[in-house]
């Protein structure tokens, strides 16, 4: 009788990113983590080398918005540590990405040794992670790694949050515990709590005049984009998104409100969401941002709130209750159909028409001319600044195709990010929106793009410096050098680039990148230093106050 082979830590550890659904692993190669790179390249896992860390943690967190989990590996310290930032926002935003650092062996520790990439201790980098993840481990004991290995991986699906594992060298090929099967993580909802939940939920909803939902990014991280349009269509009660959750509902439903962001927000949305008698919040995070700088009005009185973590009604707290089986649960009990009057919407542009010859290009007619050129195969990638705010503005057909740091506001996420949007969903298109600062951090990025046969549209909103902090408070600091964006194709030997100074030069850039699938486009479309969209100016407005 022939015994079943026991795979070796780092056999495990692909075996389970596999039937997790990972199909790539962002990161790079570094001496503590080639031993497992080798292993990875021998897979059927696509390993995708960036440029930087940076890069590669932006990508994985994505990716993982997109397809559920990402993956980046990084050698030890100085790969790790430059990696904490993207992990930092994946962790304020609720994104599940997996952090795997290779490390010093076991063997190699011993005395204490000053090793290269060393800190201080060599549990330092590990302490660190430990900040910014839900769930951590050193895979030191081959007893306990397989087990490790499921525990971790489940707090990053159950609490969509990072987490790290760090793999000592010689470890990878050591064998684990002989017998072991995958941990199934069985957690359920209180059912007397949940039907208590359910029971004064329904109440609420069916005794109001005016009810809404607040819909935000929880309900795409967790997967309940159909149950969210499913309960909005069987009770009639229309649906408002933050801006962290854009494209959680397809913009073009009929019960689709629009954006709130309290005061910073079109006032017809601020009007209908705040003088609603029944505000049904699904997962929403409650930020400066996505609040309009704390403009907005929200009485917990007259709130349903449900998130991952908590479950409040009125001033009741609910306590064991999953998210999923709140939501799924509405759908079962007895709500009344609503028949709402939902205020007009903008009105939709027509053709766009270039302006007067020669005429320069403004932020807002930039953005109109974008709603016109996003295809129905198109996802939007925005990195902080009007790239955000004016992007926002952008009408998202689909679900879960507008991804930004709306939240932690990191720079430079854009233009890495759409690597991992496209790697996750190959059929999408990633119009990728940065601004020229953003872009200087991580736009060299647009080499992992070439090398992968990618083709993103990429816009640069070159304001000649840090737009964002223009508004707040001005100065020198905030200048920028002056690239030739458009010049970049000649650097990488590939790609289309297009110097767009008006609004003909913008049509016709538009209409050529429309056309052009065999690569990457970048239009880098010069702005008036001074030029913002309404929504940067109400912020910029809002924080200067504060100074």
């Amino acid at each position: 009788m022939l015994m079943e082979r026991v795979p070796t830590i780092g056999e495990y550890l692909i075996q389970q990113l596999q039937a997790h659904g990972v199909g790539h692993v962002f990161g790079i190669p570094g001496d503590y983590v080639l031993g497992f790179f080798e292993l990875l390249e021998a897979s059927t896992l696509r390993v995708v080398t960036t440029c930087d860390e940076q890069g590669a943690g932006f990508a994985a967190d994505a990716y993982a918005r997109v397809r559920g989990l990402g993956v980046v590996c990084v050698t030890y310290c100085v790969g790790g540590l430059k990696v904490v930032n993207p992990v930092a926002g994946a962790f304020a935003e609720k994104s599940p990405v997996l952090v795997i650092s290779g490390a010093p062996g076991i063997r190699e520790r011993e005395k204490n040794p000053l090793l290269h990439h060393k800190v201080r201790d060599f549990d330092t980098q590990r302490r660190v992670f430990e900040q910014v993840t839900v769930a951590s481990a050193v895979l030191d004991n081959a007893e306990t790694a397989f087990a490790e290995i499921d525990r971790v991986l489940h707090a990053a699906l159950r609490y969509k949050r990072p987490v790290y594992l760090e793999l000592p060298r010689d470890m990878v090929g050591r064998h684990g515990r002989a017998g072991h099967e995958p941990l199934h993580f069985a957690e359920g909802s209180d059912p007397l709590v949940l039907e208590e939940a359910l029971g004064e939920a329904a109440a609420l909803l069916n005794a109001a005049r005016q009810p809404v939902i607040l819909a935000d990014v929880e309900i795409q991280r967790f997967g309940l984009q159909r149950e969210l349009v499913r309960l909005a269509e069987h009770t009639g009660i229309p649906v408002a998104a933050t801006i962290l959750g854009k494209s959680v509902i397809s913009e073009v439903h009929p019960l689709y409100l629009g954006i709130y962001e309290g005061a910073m927000g079109r006032e017809e949305v601020r009007r209908y969401v705040e003088e609603s008698d029944c505000v049904l919040m699904l997962g929403v995070f409650m930020t400066d941002i996505n609040l309009g700088i704390y403009t907005a009005r929200l009485d917990p009185a007259k709130s349903i709130y449900a998130t991952s973590e908590e479950l409040c009604i009125r001033h009741h707290h609910f306590e064991n209750v999953r998210f999923k089986d709140f939501l799924r649960g509405l759908l079962k009990v007895r709500l009344r159909k609503h028949a709402a009057e939902l205020p007009p919407r903008p009105p939709v542009p027509g053709p766009f028409v270039p302006g007067a010859d020669g005429a320069g290009i403004r932020v807002a007619r930039l953005f109109e001319r974008l709603n016109g050129f996003l295809a129905e195969d198109m996802g939007v990638v925005a990195d902080v600044g009007d790239a955000l705010f004016g992007g926002s503005e952008l009408v998202i057909r689909h679900q879960a195709e507008f991804l930004g740091p709306a939240y932690y506001a990191s720079m430079g996420f854009a233009v890495p990010a759409a690597v991992g949007m496209q790697m996750a969903r190959s059929e999408l298109r990633p119009l990728v929106l940065v601004g020229d600062g953003a872009f200087q951090m991580t736009g060299m990025e647009l080499s992992t793009v070439v090398r992968h046969g990618l083709n993103p549209v990429v816009i640069v909103l070159n304001n000649g410096g840090y737009g964002t902090e223009r508004h707040i408070k001005d100065g020198a600091y905030n200048d920028l050098l002056r690239w030739n964006y458009h010049r970049l194709p000649e650097i990488f030997g590939a790609g289309v680039g297009f110097l767009v100074r008006t609004e003909e030069d913008l049509d016709e850039a538009l209409k050529t990148a429309g056309e052009y699938r065999d690569g990457f486009c970048l239009l880098e479309v010069i702005l008036d230093p001074q030029d913002h969209s309404a929504a940067l100016g109400r912020l910029g407005a809002s924080l200067a106050r504060r100074l």
